[in-house]
């Protein structure tokens, strides 16, 4: 399973690039805004791209058919990397449909049924983004989704790629892995969580000890 880091922080998008741990970029308008200050986004979008050897999700703001293409298009021109974010919206598989015909990938966000997966994929959706962690939020099953659209997805050969979004811990990484998704997006926080275990803490702290025994250097 792939992973993209969900943030627009350059900080934690190189540390975890540097590691070789990242496949992708995912962001949206809020979390731009976090970072942006008076910058131009389309600065720290570039950047980003820049940094990354994979996929950069860019979301569109308006609302409308010819706005999103509109800027679907420049937001596509920023660097080979850009993927762009529409809503599953009427407008956003309209717009994804037309973006994908001109060549450009396209990642439908805020999925919330397997419906709309259904649509996002007949409109040619590179990635789909179903929100897990606000489904659960109001006592849904968000992995429950993830399993629904596998299962359509490979009924019907679909290409699209299942990208589970709104990832709010470790568990979740980890049933997206056993539930195929194709990608998983997740905070940086989560991302570092991955890696700890206590046993692994203990178990090196004990060789160490060990170690300190001999009195030798390596």
């Amino acid at each position: 399973m792939k992973i993209f880091l969900d943030t627009a922080d350059l900080g934690e998008i190189r540390r975890a690039a540097d590691a070789g741990l990242i496949d992708g970029i995912t962001t949206n308008p809020s979390l731009v805004a976090k970072v942006a200050g008076k910058r131009d986004p389309k600065e720290i979008y570039l950047e980003i791209c820049k940094a990354v050897n994979g996929p950069v999700s860019l979301e569109v703001v308006g609302l409308d058919l010819s706005t999103m293409l509109a800027e679907g298009r420049k937001l596509a021109a920023i660097h080979e990397n850009a993927v762009v974010k529409v809503p599953l919206t009427e407008a956003g598989l309209k717009a994804c449909k037309a973006l994908v015909s001109e060549g450009h990938r396209v990642n439908v966000t805020l999925c919330f049924s397997v419906t709309q997966a259904h649509l996002a994929a007949k409109a040619g959706a590179t990635y789909i983004s179903p929100f897990v962690g606000r489904i659960d939020d109001i006592a849904g099953e968000g992995m429950g989704l993830i399993h629904q659209i596998r299962q359509v997805y490979d009924n019907y050969g679909f290409a699209t790629e299942i990208l589970a979004a709104s990832i709010r811990h470790p568990v979740h990484v980890v049933e997206a892995m056993m539930m195929g998704a194709d990608c998983c997006t997740i905070p940086p926080s989560v991302l570092w969580q991955l890696s700890k275990h206590p046993l692994t803490d203990k178990g090196l702290e004990a060789f160490l000890k060990d170690w300190e025994g001999l009195g030798a250097k390596i």
